[in-house]
């Protein structure tokens, strides 16, 4: 495989401290507080953002047409003692389409099959896919 793109974070002070990705301006400070925020916040954003893209390429090869609204919920899980795992929602929520729910899901689960977020986490974390219609 070719590399299409490349990026390096740098964190210092784990979940309290201060995070930074080297090709942009952005910093981002980590914690606990309404000010701050934390690696489930962000791996949501990007799982979403991800799940976006692979859900426009199945729905062009398909010609299917929707606007779509992709929300995901990141669980941090807890075990006994030290034994912390994550958990994910994906829920699509499509507007503007003459497709059944029934061809939505159908469409929604190919993209998770597509979506790089998804392949890194199979059989590694329990991700639940859904979707509706509005």
């Amino acid at each position: 495989m070719k590399t299409i793109y490349s990026t390096q974070s740098t964190v210092t002070g784990g979940r309290s401290g201060t995070a930074t990705v080297n090709d942009s301006e952005l910093t981002i400070n980590m914690g606990s507080d309404k000010d701050s925020n934390n690696p489930e916040q962000l791996f949501a954003m990007g799982y979403g953002a991800c799940f976006g893209g692979a859900l426009g390429v199945v729905k062009k090869s398909e010609n299917a047409q929707f606007d779509d609204t992709i929300q995901v919920t990141i669980d941090l899980l807890q075990g006994e003692g030290h034994d912390y795992k994550l958990g994910a929602k994906i829920h699509v929520v499509a507007k503007n389409t003459d497709l059944s729910a029934d061809e939505v899901q159908k469409l929604v689960e190919k993209a998770h099959e597509v979506c790089p977020y998804s392949k890194a986490t199979r059989g590694n974390i329990e991700v639940e896919v859904t979707s509706e219609i509005q």
